[in-house]
């Protein structure tokens, strides 16, 4: 199988617990052994963009970004991006699984069918400081078994209580929600994290994967890069894959591969198409500019992706507990790791953010009437607000002097779609990365509602004497301002999805089927975010690691 991303390894743990299976990983990264940043949850965000373990993508000039090309994280690492990414555990509404289901006519995607997976794949467990989190989440729809420790942040500071005060004065508008992983997650609440109970990131390949590697049928080939899938035969135009192509370097030899039951891609949503398209799977038009042989025309490959603009809005504020401490104070930064390092505890053990809101517009919004409403339904949220306690950016420089808070705004339910097409032939070149942020009208209001929204969130009696001022165009009072301000600092939060579409068995359109088997073909499945139709209202590492679940029971059953 391919990759040990988020999902491939939840595949891999989950195939090779048959000892009649045996599974080799192949990872075009490193390992995720000894990198720190990957251990203390607070460090996280040093771990992207352009770094050793991310794939150091860039976009192509957004046009809804006023023509900016922006840095495009993926992890390249045992892993995958669960060992880069911000740690936030959401699974999304009720609505985004059951329309899986009805768009691929299969029940098995939807809400009541999934919830099992959801369960397996996490445990939840007592935050580091041990605190009583009675009110803050609701264990009963919990996991209490799974790989994937959940835990709620170990570290309350003022502003937490500020946040949660707000939903009791400003109720109609930020009315409080237990847990919004029940499947209706329209609220603000306490933020669950894949970290574990004694304050280490809780990644793919440390949950699923580590366990896993001590078993005799399971072995895992790292800093190998996979430059093709072969297909063995061909009969009657449906080509049968049996073989993968690897190397280590763009100059070395290429060695070959065989699979003697089925080949897993977990690529992930970038890697995915640009491997299939490598391998002749994809446009034809495409792939003949670029003097690569069709072996299967599906048209959809690399289309459909859809992903989540990230926009961080500044107020400078009246404390000096922000996390601007930290940056600023070397002796402090070495006294919280060395706390982190003896106990477990304290702000390094915590992610960043404790609470998260998710918010839908009116339903009388003026957008709707030029624009279908792309969420999954009325449970499903059309934007995200998440409190920080400091300055958080991928566009500006933290300011060397003041304190700061944001409320960070995220477009939930796109209407943008982009692409992921080829640079070449080459499978060492980087594809051409075109997620289309704020390109869609529909998505540019929703963002400025979200601005609107998360200024009056500061406006409740909770902040008085805490918030100074907002910061730079925020303060903007017309719509077009804010707008403008929104194209100049969008970036994304990389969420990516769908460039490999899951459709019905009867839709000839898209990339695989329920079972998640690319369309006329065998012998090839695709398990990873690019198979999502659409993106979930949520941070999405939850929703990857469900599908992941169930696609390791599909495969087991169609072998056993």
């Amino acid at each position: 199988m391919i990759s040990a991303g988020t999902a491939g390894s939840v595949i891999a743990a989950r195939l090779s617990e048959n000892p009649a299976f045996s599974v080799l990983v192949i990872e075009a990264g490193s390992s995720n052994q000894n990198i720190l940043a990957a251990e203390v949850p607070f460090l996280g965000s040093s771990l992207s963009p352009n770094t050793a373990v991310t794939w150091n993508y860039t976009t192509t000039p957004q046009i809804g970004l006023n023509n900016r090309s922006i840095p495009y994280p993926r992890g390249y690492v045992l892993g995958g991006s669960s060992t880069i990414n911000f740690e936030i555990w959401t699974r999304g509404s009720i609505d985004d699984y059951n329309r899986f289901a009805d768009v691929t006519c299969d029940p098995g995607w939807s809400w009541d069918e999934m919830f099992h997976y959801m369960k397996k794949s996490e445990h939840l467990v007592p935050p580091t400081d041990n605190r009583s989190v009675f009110g803050e989440v609701d264990p009963s729809i919990h996991g209490k078994k799974g790989p994937v420790q959940v835990s709620l942040g170990g570290f309350v500071s003022g502003m937490d209580r500020r946040v949660i005060d707000t939903t009791r004065e400003l109720d109609c508008e930020f009315p409080y929600n237990v847990d919004m992983n029940s499947g209706y997650p329209l609220g603000l609440g306490w933020v669950q994290n894949s970290v574990s109970s004694k304050g280490f990131r809780s990644s793919s390949a440390t949950s699923y994967l580590a366990p896993a590697m001590e078993r005799d049928n399971l072995d895992v080939l790292i800093q190998t890069r996979v430059t093709k899938l072969v297909a063995v035969s061909q009969e009657n135009g449906v080509p049968t894959f049996g073989q993968v192509e690897v190397a280590q370097t763009a100059t070395g030899p290429r060695l070959l591969f065989n699979a003697t039951k089925e080949v897993i891609l977990s690529g992930g949503t970038i890697n995915t198409p640009q491997l299939l398209q490598l391998s002749g799977v994809g446009d034809s038009a495409l792939l003949a500019s670029l003097n690569i042989t069709t072996i299967l025309n599906l048209g959809d490959v690399g289309k459909n992706l859809s992903d989540h603009p990230f926009l961080a809005n500044h107020w400078l504020v009246n404390s000096t507990s922000t996390f601007e401490k930290v940056g600023r104070n070397a002796t402090l930064t070495a006294d919280l790791l060395a706390q982190w390092n003896a106990t477990g505890t304290g702000l390094f053990s915590d992610p960043g953010a404790n609470q998260i809101g998710w918010k839908r517009l009116p339903p009388n919004s003026s957008i709707f009437q030029q624009y279908p409403d792309p969420s999954a339904g009325p449970a499903s949220a059309h934007y995200e607000l998440l409190p920080v306690n400091g300055f958080v950016s991928f566009v500006e420089s933290t300011p060397a002097t003041g304190f700061f808070m944001s409320v960070v705004t995220n477009v939930a339910s796109p209407l943008s779609r982009g692409s992921v097409t080829l640079a070449s032939s080459d499978p060492f070149d980087n594809p051409i990365i075109n997620p289309a942020l704020l390109e869609s009208p529909f998505d540019i209001y929703v963002m400025v509602e979200a601005i609107k929204s998360a200024k009056r969130f500061v406006e409740a009696p909770a902040w008085k004497g805490y918030i100074i001022q907002a910061l730079g165009a925020l303060n903007s009072t017309t719509d077009a301002d804010l707008a403008e301000y929104a194209r100049n600092s969008t970036s994304t939060v990389f969420h990516p999805v769908g460039t490999a579409r899951m459709t019905s068995y009867s839709n000839q359109d898209g990339v695989v089927n329920p079972d998640l088997l690319v369309k006329v073909s065998s012998g090839l499945r695709i398990v990873d975010a690019s198979v999502l139709p659409y993106i979930p209202a949520a941070h999405p590492q939850a929703c990857v690691y469900a599908l992941a679940e169930r696609a390791a029971d599909l495969i087991k059953a169609a072998w056993s």
